[in-house]
């Protein structure tokens, strides 16, 4: 009874890891199932106001006047199976990636990166456009206005922080899908420094 009881329980447990084995196999094949993928070539950024900068390779965001930054991304498409050197793949409509939303996450090189505290709250936007067989530039904004109504952007406006400068780095998450419905995203970096530059004085 005993060797009956231990075979069982034996049998049991090799059903659940088994079971467990392959949803986490599921998940993991249901994850970049397209047969095209997205490349960021560039992620770029413009301090925002009634007279916007250029986009560059990093931002400088004021945070005195309250205006969004706003960013700009490259996006191109390849097939994940290249094919040959004498006949390679092309995509074809089924293959078009349409991205949708964006995710901005901030996070600082020192490890401080409590929302709200030593950076500002991450966010979800909205954005949407196709990449096909030629590239796709999206804007989108980079640095909402409320952020600099919240710690910690609102605190280089007072006069006990004006000259403090916050360095971080913006992670910044675009998620789409192919024609066929299956799942595509792609993440780029870009440097923010904040800073009160207006009134700072030297």
């Amino acid at each position: 009874m005993t060797t009956f009881v231990r075979a069982a329980g034996t049998r049991l447990a090799c059903a659940v890891m088994l079971g467990l084995a392959s949803v986490s196999c599921g998940d993991m094949a249901r994850e970049g199932q397209a047969s095209s993928y997205l490349i960021m070539t560039s992620l770029l950024g413009s301090r925002g106001g009634a007279t916007p900068g250029p986009f560059g390779g990093n931002l400088l965001s004021d945070v005195d006047p309250v205006f969004n930054d706003n960013g700009q991304a490259e996006l191109t498409l390849a097939m994940k199976d290249p094919g040959s050197v004498n006949s390679p793949s092309a995509p074809t409509s089924a293959n078009f990636i349409t991205v949708e939303r964006y995710h901005v996450t901030y996070i600082r090189s020192d490890g401080h990166n409590i929302e709200g505290v030593d950076v500002p709250y991450a966010f979800d936007g909205a954005v949407t456009g196709t990449v096909s067989t030629q590239p796709a530039t999206l804007s989108f904004t980079l640095v909402r206005h409320q952020a600099k109504e919240e710690a910690p952007l609102k605190t280089l406006t007072s006069d006990a922080f004006l000259g403090i400068i916050l360095s971080t780095i913006a992670e910044v998450t675009f998620y789409g899908h192919d024609q066929t419905g299956r799942e595509v995203s792609v993440s780029g970096k870009i440097s923010i420094t904040f800073a009160d530059f207006a009134n700072a004085t030297t």
